[in-house]
């Protein structure tokens, strides 16, 4: 088991860190192919469009055809899209290779993560899935480190090394025997999507998307414009991720012991906190401690989402499979509507903007929870 969980762990791992990679890079592309902020939040949102495009497809695909096989096709678009990203030679190729890894990534997490449902009990759903995030997080440590490093040694040999050890990956996966399918049409979905529960997970997944989105974008222009190197700013994402790393699996246990909501409303509490924090901080001496704690309240909904997102599809008779599809979709709408419209409202106004959208979005949800009955709402 152990075995298995780690495979899973190293599947969103390259997936996240290949998400990541373009964090760091993102100001040297913008200067190279002369965007805007708006342009450059724009390239950054290529990637959710393509897991938002996907994201059903791919569900329905684990649930009647098994999650390995959605696991091993996603690998292989993956692999590919590297390839692809490596040699880019203008804005337009680089971005149609953010959607074809996007599309790759649905594929990924929806079949690896009803995999690894399908295999753990359910008093340790929690602590699974939070191993699996503190993994996908350790993941987004890597990726600004890749950026950096392609940075110095270029893209060509940074993301054709990481398209190698994508394949590797694959060929292990493939021995591996496969979950159960659980055949069933999308349309199973729309019971289900009236369920309270399923909704309030699947809006704690886009919450956080929407806030990482405006993360990535503003801290990464706001240190640029300061002078930092990219080397300088994947240390800040660096930081950040190691933290969420350690606690992705903790949050996990918690939510196996006191349920969902505890970690939730924790989590709003803290990201509306550090949000209002950020839209008045400008100078990297201020900037980069908030930025590190307040990416561990951005990425403490995850857990504790995710958990609430399979029991309730468990609970309405609702596959797996599809029910991570839906996950996926709902990630991908926060990170695509999260970097372009900060870039938008950043470019209109003030960096400080968005960071005031995002704070009122954590209050809303807050106040949206207290005022539903708790196990309505979120469960747990």
């Amino acid at each position: 088991m152990r075995r298995f969980v780690l495979l899973v762990s190293c599947v969103v791992l390259v997936d996240t860190s290949l998400y990541s990679a373009l964090t760091p890079l993102l100001p040297h592309y913008a200067d190279r192919f002369e965007l805007s902020r708006t342009g450059a939040g724009l390239l950054l949102a290529c990637y959710g469009a393509g897991v938002l495009l996907a994201a059903l497809p791919t569900g329905v695909w684990a649930s009647r055809w098994g999650p390995r096989r959605a696991v091993l096709a996603g690998l292989v678009v993956i692999a590919a899209a590297s390839v692809a990203f490596a040699f880019a030679d203008n804005v337009w190729l680089l971005g149609v290779a953010r959607v074809v890894q996007g599309i790759g990534s649905a594929a990924t997490w929806a079949g690896a993560l009803a995999w690894l449902v399908a295999a753990v009990p359910a008093e340790r759903r929690g602590q699974a899935i939070g191993t699996a995030m503190g993994a996908a997080v350790f993941g987004a440590i890597v990726g600004p480190v890749l950026g950096a490093i392609a940075d110095f040694a270029g893209a060509r040999a940074t993301f054709t090394g990481l398209a190698a050890v994508v394949v590797v990956i694959l060929i292990v996966a493939a021995r591996y025997p496969d979950a159960a399918a659980e055949p069933q049409r999308l349309r199973a979905a729309r019971p289900a999507l009236r369920a309270p529960r399923l909704l309030a997970g699947l809006w704690v997944t886009v919450l956080p998307a929407l806030l990482f989105g405006t993360f990535a974008l503003i801290v990464s222009f706001r240190l640029h414009d300061a002078g930092w190197r990219s080397s300088a700013i994947a240390a800040v994402f660096l930081g950040a991720a190691a933290l969420e790393t350690v606690m992705n699996p903790l949050l996990g246990r918690l939510v196996d012991r006191r349920g969902h909501l505890v970690p939730i409303r924790a989590a709003l509490v803290a990201s509306f906190g550090f949000a209002l924090a950020l839209a008045w901080v400008s100078t990297p001496a201020g900037l980069v401690p908030l930025a590190i704690v307040g990416a561990l309240a951005f990425g403490a909904f995850y857990a504790p989402g995710m958990a609430m997102i399979s029991q309730s599809a468990e609970h309405a008779g609702l596959a797996q499979g599809i029910a991570f599809g839906l996950m996926n979709g709902a990630w991908a709408a926060g990170n695509v509507v999260g970097p372009a419209a900060a870039g938008a409202i950043s470019q209109a106004g003030s960096d400080a903007a968005p960071w005031l959208v995002g704070a009122g979005l954590c209050a809303a949800t807050l106040v949206g929870l207290r005022l539903r009955p708790a196990r309505a709402a979120v469960g747990g």
